[in-house]
């Protein structure tokens, strides 16, 4: 039995096909969202996760499929930002394009923190804090 056969050892049988993983590349080709993807497969947002850890073909699916769509947007946006689609509405663009893909779109900085006060007497400290709020 493939993991694709594996019964449903509770409750009703899995919705689950193979083809849903070819289903859902092809609308990540798109641009879709998962949200849209559960849309057409007529799942639930939980299904969805569900069919991404019991089923390695549906997660690669949507592990790639991920890319590729952010790749269509991409596309899209390069193609608009030098005028070969009218219509282009560049802060909607932005906006979709960091809530969708965080990891590459954000604006969020990393800081890190190096300093260290473990020298510094209490007295010391507290003099320094008191001229930084002064001001």
């Amino acid at each position: 039995m493939s993991n694709t056969e594996i019964a449903n050892p509770v409750g009703r049988p899995t919705k689950y096909k193979p083809e849903m993983a070819e289903e859902a590349k092809e609308l990540f080709a798109i641009g879709a969202s998962k949200a849209e993807i559960c849309l057409k497969l007529d799942i639930c947002f939980e299904t969805f996760q569900q069919f991404k850890e019991r089923h390695p073909e549906f997660l690669e699916a949507v592990n790639k499929g991920m890319q590729v769509s952010q790749g269509w947007w991409e596309m899209k946006g390069r193609l608009a930002t030098v005028g070969e689609i009218d219509g282009f509405n560049a802060t909607a663009f932005i906006f979709n394009m960091k809530n969708r893909f965080k990891h590459d779109w954000r604006d969020k900085q990393e800081i890190e923190q190096t300093h260290s006060f473990k020298d510094m007497e209490d007295s010391e400290l507290d003099a320094k804090i008191k001229l930084l709020t002064q001001g």
